[in-house]
């Protein structure tokens, strides 16, 4: 018989418990802070863990609930362990160590990036499958190279900012809301996203890095030469265009830089997951440059790619087939590595 999980996720700023008996999942539940962190103009740590501390019995109540099981029926708990905000992270780790003790059960420390890593295969029955798995979010832009379950090669990561930080940053000096990607993303619709010739940071280097400083850099120049032209940013054009330039920037050098990765690693599947590829314009450059190489292409599902303990639960079941558990002494690490 398949095995139950609950599993929990506390790493940023959206609290979330899931449960899944083998590959099913019977409940999801995820409460955001959005609003809480939107004035601050993005997460404020304490907020985080404040909140999580008040949602998370809230949220564990519904989750069991929607699940239809009690907590006594649940063969292993899980939680996000890193990396993340310490004080987040402890909210939910704690929690889960918590129910694993007091109901006998295993504990199973989970990386929020594998978490991100696997999504791709969720409810997958054939298991994990080679691929070169790029994971893009607001923290994190990795292109790691994927043989099984908990074999992993990293062998492209960001020097500097993460695609979404990227998004995140400009979107403050445009003066738009938290979070920035969906802003920009929105006003990229309407515009020409090759009047601005933004840099593509890295895009021909001999290696699988990233870099969106310099990128960043060239937005914060071109703005005030946009606000002395007549209209200033006030114009939708200027506003809309400039958008489309930078995300088609960012995009092209994700696409660029996976398929090449692909290409050295004799890989035929590339996967795509995190908060960033919910990015409607990265799935279909991404789509377009995967069948043009000739490659196979696997996003993780909307759903899934922000924080969510549904991925993170699906991680814990595969863990859990090998036998492998987590000793309760084990510590969160907020620097955390996949490999």
């Amino acid at each position: 018989m398949s095995s139950l999980v609950l599993a929990i996720e506390t790493s940023c700023d959206e609290t979330a418990i899931a449960a899944l008996r083998g590959r099913e999942l019977l409940a999801s539940e995820i409460a955001s802070q959005i609003a809480e962190h939107q004035p601050y103009g993005g997460v404020v740590p304490e907020v985080a863990s404040r909140h999580h501390l008040q949602r998370a019995p809230q949220l564990l109540a519904r989750a069991v609930a929607a699940a239809g099981i009690s907590l006594g029926e649940v063969d292993a708990f899980a939680a996000t362990s890193g990396p993340g905000l310490a004080s987040s992270l402890m909210i939910g780790a704690s929690l889960a160590k918590g129910l694993a003790l007091g109901f006998g059960k295993p504990y199973l420390a989970i990386n929020h990036l594998e978490g991100h890593l696997l999504s791709p295969f969720f409810g997958n029955e054939s298991g994990i499958e080679s691929n070169i798995s790029l994971i893009v979010s607001g923290g994190h832009t990795l292109l790691v190279e994927v043989d099984d379950v908990g074999d992993y090669r990293i062998i492209g990561r960001t020097v500097d900012d993460a695609a979404g930080e990227a998004f995140d940053k400009v979107a403050k000096m445009l003066g738009l809301a938290y979070p920035g990607g969906p802003e920009i993303e929105g006003r990229a619709r309407g515009g020409d996203p090759a009047r601005f010739d933004f840099p593509r940071g890295m895009i021909n280097s001999n290696d699988a890095n990233f870099s969106f400083s310099g990128l960043k850099t060239a937005v914060r120049y071109l703005l005030p030469k946009l606000q002395l032209a007549p209209g200033s940013l006030d114009c939708p054009r200027d506003d809309m265009d400039l958008c489309a330039s930078f995300q088609r920037a960012v995009v092209d050098v994700l696409v660029a830089k996976t398929i090449k990765a692909a290409h050295m690693a004799g890989r035929k599947l590339i996967t795509v997951s995190g908060g960033v590829s919910c990015n409607g314009e990265l799935r279909r450059q991404m789509s377009l440059g995967a069948e043009r190489a000739g490659l196979e292409l696997r996003f993780a599902a909307p759903t899934l790619c922000t924080d969510n303990a549904a991925m993170i639960g699906f991680a814990a079941q595969l863990h859990l087939e090998r036998g492998e558990f987590t000793p309760l002494p084990t510590e969160i690490n907020p620097n955390l590595a996949l490999a």
